[in-house]
């Protein structure tokens, strides 16, 4: 099986980005975030593995790319999973890539990204893209419990800033969670640097939705009225009510907008009010 493989192989219809290709290091991710969607068809998600032989095989691949080709690490995984302190295999894979013509989109949760500034300072096409769920350091614990905090997130995303386009992602959205402080956390993010905020309400798996029941017991009842009551079912997901979704997202919109970031919603059916492509590919 090949390690660079097309985004998005099963042409979901709310998928607006480019055409693109996508990297992973690892199978899995060791952040433990409750709200994971690739838990449900990635066995042992939680438990990340290195690929197997993947730097030589990454050498061999990398050449075939078509030159320009956009190229993410990572979308079912993160580059910077816990473990990668110690394997250091997105190092070694940047140390091959900066050497080829291609637009890479770094997308991480995590402040290890700072390990390789040195690198990043050299890759002439890059975007990098930042994931924060929440600033509230109590609720960040609870939703990623391994995943460094959302303030260490901010201070990545500054030092970042300084050397390349930084985009945030600021999903999901979580409600009623992470849905009260929007102005306020979108201001945190322009004077962190962010050029363009990213956003998408939380979609629900059998598995997820269990796992975030089980640690928010206040919202069940909250969460089976608006996801399993009234919700609608798109590509094995469970979407909010549509108004409530399209409030959320125009929520973050506005914002945005009056902070004068880009936005943009991914797979939610809002194109119209998107500024620029929803995977910060508009900033090469």
């Amino acid at each position: 099986m090949a390690l660079i493989t097309p985004f998005d192989p099963w042409k979901n219809e709310l998928c607006t980005c480019p055409s693109k290709y996508s990297l992973s290091a690892y199978t899995g991710c060791g952040h433990g975030c409750l709200y994971c969607y690739a838990s449900s068809y990635i066995r042992n998600f939680f438990i990340p593995r290195a690929k197997k032989d993947f730097i030589n095989r990454l050498k061999k691949e990398i050449k075939k790319l078509p030159p320009k080709s956009f190229l993410a690490m990572a979308n079912s995984s993160d580059p910077y999973t816990p473990e990668d302190s110690k394997l250091k295999l997105t190092r070694k894979a940047l140390e091959i890539l900066k050497n080829y013509q291609i637009r890479l989109m770094l997308v991480t949760k995590s402040s290890l990204i700072l390990r390789d500034i040195d690198i990043l300072k050299d890759i002439k096409h890059l975007v990098v893209s930042i994931s924060i769920t929440t600033l509230d350091k109590g609720l960040s614990k609870k939703l990623e419990p391994n995943a460094p905090l959302g303030l260490m997130r901010l201070k990545t995303m500054e030092k970042l800033a300084k050397i390349t386009n930084v985009v945030c992602r600021f999903d999901p959205l979580i409600y009623p969670l992470n849905t009260k402080n929007i102005k306020k956390t979108i201001k945190a993010l322009k004077n962190a640097g962010a050029k363009q905020v990213i956003t998408s309400t939380y979609k629900a798996k059998p598995d997820n939705l269990k796992r975030m029941m089980n640690i928010f017991r206040r919202q069940d009842s909250v969460w089976r009225k608006l996801y399993i009551k009234k919700g609608s079912k798109k590509k094995n997901n469970i979407y909010l009510p549509l108004n409530l979704r399209k409030y959320l997202i125009n929520e973050v919109r506005i914002a945005a907008l009056s902070e004068k970031l880009e936005f943009s919603s991914c797979r939610e059916g809002f194109v119209s009010l998107n500024t620029v492509n929803c995977d910060g590919s508009s900033f090469f």
